[in-house]
């Protein structure tokens, strides 16, 4: 049973770094935020839209996969 899981946790990592990559940056750039940009402002809200909020909301299901199946690992 462990063995199965270690694999699911193992593809599970792989899927969840290919994911967090393929997303778009949120920001122009941490220099603007630095040296004060004048188009980034971090107090006014974005709303994502189309493939952006798809791709929030599967990550955020991998993460909560990863998390319960890296518990599973451990207490089996």
């Amino acid at each position: 049973m462990t063995t199965a899981a270690q694999i699911v946790l193992l593809v599970l990592s792989f899927i969840m770094i290919i994911i967090t990559l393929l997303q778009s940056g949120k920001s122009e750039g941490a220099s603007a935020a630095v040296m004060g940009g004048n188009k980034m402002n971090i107090f006014t809200r974005t709303k994502e839209r189309g493939a952006d909020k798809v791709m929030t909301i599967i990550t955020a299901v991998f993460c909560v996969a990863f998390f319960i199946t890296a518990l599973l690992c451990n207490y089996l």
